[in-house]
């Protein structure tokens, strides 16, 4: 019954910025690590950041670190994907997943909702 419901996509001009949200239910909220993904046209799904229960541990793909910020509201069940200096490159459709950090390492469970679609264009 985990469910994940993506929101705050939408058209942006290079260099804007989006807040992305993610409505989790169904799940102890903060006994999970949290993430965001995203899949560009025709490209594999790409991980882009990810972020411990206790937002101690927070990790960002090479690609978006120092643009992109993750956080989560473990009262509202809810984490964040604040996104910034958006290029083209960033147009994907963007989801959030349930997982666990291991060792320093995230494992995702794929446990993502339709997405929130980001498309940044002049």
């Amino acid at each position: 019954q985990v469910q994940l419901v993506e929101s705050g996509g939408g058209l942006v001009q290079p260099g804007g910025s989006l807040r992305l949200s993610c409505a989790a239910s169904g799940f102890t909220f903060s006994n999970y690590a949290m993430s965001w993904d995203r899949q560009a046209p025709g490209k594999e799904r790409e991980f882009v950041a990810a972020i411990s229960w206790g937002s101690i541990n927070v990790v960002y793909a090479d690609s978006v670190k120092g643009r992109f910020t993750i956080s989560r509201d473990n009262a509202k069940k809810t984490t964040y994907l604040q996104i910034n200096k958006l290029t083209p490159e960033d147009t994907a459709v963007y989801y959030c997943n349930r997982g666990r950090f291991i060792n320093g390492d995230y494992e995702a469970q794929n446990s993502w909702g339709q997405g929130t679609q980001v498309t940044v264009s002049s």
